[in-house]
């Protein structure tokens, strides 16, 4: 398969009134800032200016955000404390448990508003007749299940060990279904793309062949002279938090302020020129994989994680499809390290013996390894480690062992590759449909933005 072409982001940033608003979000957006950072500029500018505040504000009381229980009513629907516990539970499995006690009660706030929002979603698609047949919930619920390798009920009783349920995860099925549902019916045949825009985009990616691309992540934090070093620290402490092995789409999800939320920080591709000065430069020297932050922009701090890069409409290597054979020996429960390793080595002198596919399934059965055929794999889509090492392999030569002692040791071996012969052409559909994914989107943000100031909420 041939390098996809990218739209350069999937930033968006809200409607608002005000010729003022406009000429500097528009400047903003001139300048190479995101969209969503332009808006943050935008709205800090003209906040105070919209409501006639005065400039030295005294504030009298106090506003504890520690007096409030973590539940709400939301139109008449109660979210619960234990509603919040379990989605706070996915989250801290998302990221293996390594979620500290001050990290949780971020996250518990964090996670409150996504209930209220996904709430309000399923309310305002029930209020337009579209009701969710729980079967469909329960086939998505099956999907997951098996994404961990688990049935329906064995993945309940994990769920039930790592403090979650399985209502949480159906009761977020159905928001996602009943959301998306009301937007192809009440947004989406009212979103035009004209030919002249796509050709525009097309232009631009033609004239732009050979230039370096990456494809990065982004967690937007907006900040105020008055809060940036609060922001930092919170910065440094997601960040230490995802270096320790946490999910940065997850952090992403539950903290970042920009519209890429959603797709958990997921810029797309973009060319560094696209970018602010300082996530340019902070891009250009990430290797993929490495993260880096806080990196101060317009209207606040950012934290970027590089997933790849390539050139623009130009082959690449790693675009390559490969026909694998893979071997894999696992551990019994309380397995030892030494005794692993020494399982371990015993496997790699046998896969030394393989002198191409055709005696891997022979092999393998004498040694009591399982074999697996993969075929059509993109070699983008593997593990960074594993890529570099497979990019140097010839048909019939093997990878070195690699794995754990609770995911077992295993082998790839290459039984063919298919190289890329040139670069794809810009594809006029596709980026139609990514122009006109944008445009919903931004109108959804709009709509959920309206949803919650008509709601009635009642915190407890």
């Amino acid at each position: 398969m041939l390098p996809v072409v990218s739209l350069p982001n999937r930033l968006g940033y809200s409607v608002r009134s005000g010729l003022r608003a406009l000429l500097l979000s528009s400047a903003l957006l001139s300048m190479g800032v995101p969209a969503a950072h332009a808006q943050t500029a935008v709205d800090n500018d003209d906040a105070a200016g919209q409501l006639n505040l005065p400039k030295d504000v005294t504030v009298f009381g106090k506003s504890d955000p520690n007096i409030r229980k973590a539940t709400a009513i939301v139109n008449g629907r109660i979210i619960t404390g234990t509603d919040v516990d379990q989605r706070l539970a996915l989250i801290i499995t998302a990221n293996g448990g390594k979620v500290s006690a001050e990290e949780k009660e971020r996250l518990r706030v964090q996670v409150l508003r996504n209930l209220i929002d996904e709430t309000l979603q399923i309310q305002e698609a029930a209020a337009n007749d579209i009701k969710i047949d729980p079967a469909e919930v329960n086939q998505s619920y099956e999907r997951v299940a098996a994404n961990f390798r688990k049935s329906p009920e064995q993945f309940d009783q994990y769920l039930r060990e790592q403090g979650s349920a399985a209502a949480s995860i159906k009761r977020q099925i159905e928001g996602e279904l009943a959301w998306s549902r009301l937007l192809r019916r009440n947004i989406q045949p009212f979103v035009n793309v004209s030919e002249d825009e796509v050709k525009s985009v097309i232009d631009r990616l033609n004239s732009a062949k050979g230039s370096d691309e990456v494809r990065i992540s982004e967690i937007y934090l907006s900040a105020t002279p008055e809060n940036r070093e609060q922001i930092a620290a919170n910065a440094r402490n997601i960040i230490d938090q995802i270096k320790q092995g946490g999910s940065f789409a997850a952090y992403a999800r539950q903290f970042s302020e920009a519209s890429t939320a959603v797709v958990g920080g997921d810029l797309g591709w973009v060319r560094p020129n696209q970018l602010p000065t300082e996530l340019a430069q902070a891009a250009t020297e990430l290797q993929v994989g490495q993260i880096a932050g806080p990196v101060e922009t317009v209207g606040g701090m950012s934290i970027i994680y590089v997933m790849d890069k390539r050139k623009v409409l130009t082959a690449d290597p790693r675009d390559s499809l490969l026909s694998l054979k893979q071997l894999s020996v696992m551990f019994p429960a309380g397995t030892t390290k030494e005794a692993a390793s020494q399982k371990a080595a015993t496997f790699a002198a046998a896969v030394k013996e393989i002198k191409g596919c055709g005696q891997a399934n022979e092999i393998g059965a004498r040694i009591g390894a399982d074999v697996v055929d993969n075929d059509n794999v993109k070699l983008r889509d593997l593990p960074p480690q594993l890529q570099d090492i497979l990019l140097n392999l010839q048909v019939g030569e093997s990878t070195p062992p690699f794995g754990s002692i609770n995911d077992g040791v295993r082998v790839l071996i290459v039984c063919g590759r298919d190289e890329p012969q040139s670069a794809n052409a810009p594809n006029p559909e596709q980026i139609m449909a990514q122009l006109e994914e944008e445009r919903v989107n931004k109108r959804a943000r709009i709509y959920l933005r309206d949803l919650r100031r008509d709601a009635i909420i009642e915190y407890n």
